[in-house]
This record gives structure tokens, sequence and C-alpha cells, in this order.
């Protein structure tokens, strides 16, 4: 028998641009909304039966997305380490527990860019079957690497065009929502080749590309270097992670490049970490400025920006979504702006726009009640009374990740 649910608000965010609905409500029935708008006229759509949860003083939105995160990482000071340590039908819970946080901080999908021996898919479908609490996830499964490369102990060393092919078509066998490269080096693989290289020549990124367009399967491409993110923009990937624009002395950012991300509707995820003010102090307070004004910049050249915590990184904490959102507001955005970012924005870069990312009939019932205003506050965000993804309502048992100082 299906079950009808009406959710009511002193003010619902239904869509875009901030739009709000005084005395709301939504109507669920099973995982899909099927009526938003003013209370008595929803009211008028449901049966007799339906549960009714009221929140007169609260706010109903969208559930939040996060594009970036590593489930099998623990985001502690050396979590390659403790990923090394640790089996598989250990880590499997731990990732599970971790998801769950994400939940409980509002997050109702999240892409997972980089997991080990499948463990994310399987986490995936145990979600959705209904078996464990946690956000919709896409999953990358293995991502692809250079022998020896960034996060080569995922098991995703590969070399030669042949072992490109191969890889991405098991990738797509083992059911991967997306394809994950990492176009350059990066920071927490020790040994590995410096941030800014290259892992791949631009004919292998299109390889990699061109087989992951037949499997029917997006590319996400971890790209700090110019040249990794030049030859990721010329492949045709559908975003780029981190996009510092990094060169072997310094920074190189190339304008044609920007009007290419914008132009190809390639969106760019700065992966800020929840801890993005201590990264400020450690990495250098001007330094990080700079990188900071070069992702406005972006920004303003039209270059959609996807919102993503780079959660288990070390000090990237799984239940931080709301102080990564509040980086947004650092580069100028405002709250709507952050918010539609976070939600309606998202879901489109990620292929998801008809089943998420706003409170519309036929969408898939994922939401959250807040107090407060986060029009006006972000901060409201921060402790969700009630969390719904796929229609499964989710209460957190703990508050939000206080506010750090700014």
């Amino acid at each position: 028998m299906q079950q009808q649910t009406v959710l009511a608000a002193g003010q619902v965010l239904a869509g875009p641009g901030g739009e709000v609905i005084r005395n709301g409500a939504v109507l669920v029935r099973d995982d899909t909304i099927t009526a938003t708008g003013p209370r008595v006229e929803v009211e008028r759509l449901a049966e007799p039966s339906a549960v009714r949860l009221d929140f007169p003083d609260g706010t109903l939105l969208p559930g939040l997305i996060d594009a970036h995160v590593h489930l099998a990482l623990d985001a502690g000071p050396d979590p390659v380490a403790s990923l090394l340590a640790t089996s598989d039908d250990d880590l499997y819970p731990q990732m599970a527990a971790r998801a769950e946080r994400l939940l409980a901080a509002g997050v109702t999908t999240a892409r997972d860019l980089g997991d080990r021996g499948g463990l994310a898919v399987r986490l995936r479908d145990e979600i959705a079957a209904g078996n464990r609490p946690g956000p919709r996830l896409l999953s990358a499964g293995t991502p692809l690497t250079g022998p020896g490369g960034h996060c080569w102990f995922l098991g995703g060393e590969v070399e030669g065009e042949d072992a490109i092919r191969a890889a991405v078509r098991r990738n797509a066998s083992n059911g991967v929502d997306l394809i994950k490269v990492m176009a350059t080096g990066g920071g927490i693989t020790k040994g590995g080749p410096p941030v800014w290289q290259a892992q791949f020549t631009p004919h292998e990124m299109n390889v990699i590309v061109a087989e992951a367009r037949r499997a029917g399967l997006p590319v996400a491409a971890h790209a700090h270097g110019t040249e990794g993110i030049e030859a990721a923009v010329a492949a045709g990937v559908d975003t780029i992670e981190h996009c510092t624009w990094m060169a072997r002395d310094g920074f190189d950012v190339r304008e044609d490049l920007v009007a290419a991300l914008a132009d190809r509707g390639i969106a760019v995820c700065p992966a800020a970490s929840p801890d993005w003010r201590g990264f400020a102090e450690r990495f250098g307070t001007e330094r990080a400025e700079e990188m900071f004004r070069r992702i406005r910049w972006m920004a303003q050249r039209g270059v959609r920006l996807l919102p993503g915590t780079d959660a288990g990184i070390s000090r990237a904490v799984f239940d931080g979504f709301v102080a990564s959102l509040e980086f947004f507001l650092h580069i100028g955005m405002t709250p709507p702006d952050v918010i539609d970012t976070a939600t309606v924005h998202a879901a489109a870069a990620l292929g998801l726009a008809r089943r998420t990312g706003r409170l519309a009939p036929g969408h898939r019932a994922d939401l959250l009640v807040v107090d407060g205003n986060p029009l006006t506050d972000l901060t409201a965000l921060r402790a969700p009374h009630l969390v719904v993804a796929a229609g499964r309502p989710y209460t957190p048992a703990t508050p939000a990740t206080p506010a750090p100082n700014a």
C-alpha cells in the first residue's frame, strides 16, 4: 500500500532563485513528490490517512548535494595509512557510518570519487534498497591513475591505451555511475608525481572519455595542474575537480581554457574542505586568497561551480558540508546562490536535474527541514530537524558540527 506524507513548514524553498512559498507544504507518496504549494492547496490533495508533519517555524528545502567525497578514507591525520591498514571487511561498515553522517548533515545525494574494491557500489545499492541509511550515492569505483600515480593504492594503475580501455570497461561492468581519472598528481600520495604534473597524455585522456561515452558514463577529472586541465577540457570531461591551475613554478591560469569550461558547460568542483579556513592558514593566507580569487573569477566568467567537501581527506569531515558551503559565501555568493549551487545547479551538473534538486512534482522526495531562514543565514542549515532521502525520513541523532570561527 502506498503511503502519503504531508510535510508543512513556515516557508518552503521550492526552486531556484530564492523562490519561497509561505506556509507551504509538500505532498510525498512513497519516494516521490506529488505536489508542492501553499499548505491549504496541498492538503486538498492529501488522503485523510496521510501522515502529517508540521514545522511552523521551520524552512523546508531540497536535499543537499555533495559532489566530491571519499567514503573509503577516514578524514584522520593520515587517511591513506589508515586505509592501507584496514581490510575490506572492516572498511565497509566504516564507509556505511560515514554515509550516514553525510545524511545527518542534510546531504541526500553524494558523489563518491574513488574507492577500493567496489565497496561504494555495494553500499550505493544497499542504501537504495533501504537496507542502510544514507544519501543516494553516485560511485566512480576505482579511479584511473598512472603507475605509482595519485591514489595508486586504490588499484587503478594503468599504462598504455589497452590498459586504459580495459580499466574503463572493468569499472563499467562493475556498475559504476561515472569514471574518475587522476589527470594530475595529488597531495595525499606520498612519493607520487607532483600535483601540477599531468599523468596522461592528451591522446590518453581522449581514449578515457571516448571509452566512458561508449559505456554511457560521464567523466570526472582530478586536475590541479594546468597541463592536465587542458587535456581534460580538450577530451570533453564532464567535471573537473580542484582546478587550481598549478604549474612547475607557481600558477598558470589560462583564460582560453576558462572560456572553454564556460562554453562547454564543464563544471568545476573546487572540493573546498570543511577546514578550508585552516587550509588557508597552513598554505599561506596570501597564496590561498589568490587561489580563492581564481575560483571567484571563474564563476564570474560563467563557469559552473559544484559543491564538494573532499570528505575523507585529512580534516575533511563527513558532517561538515555546511562549512564547505560557507566557502562560497567567502568568494562572494549570497545565501540563495549557495543553496541553488548545492541543490538545483548541482543536480543539473550531475545529470540528475529531472530527479532531484528542487521540490517539484515527479522529483524524488529528497528534502530537509531546518530552523530559521537559510536564505538570510546559511548557518540555519547546520542542524536539520529532519532529512528525507528517497521518501525515507531520517532524524539526526546529534547536532551538526558547530560553526568555526570566521
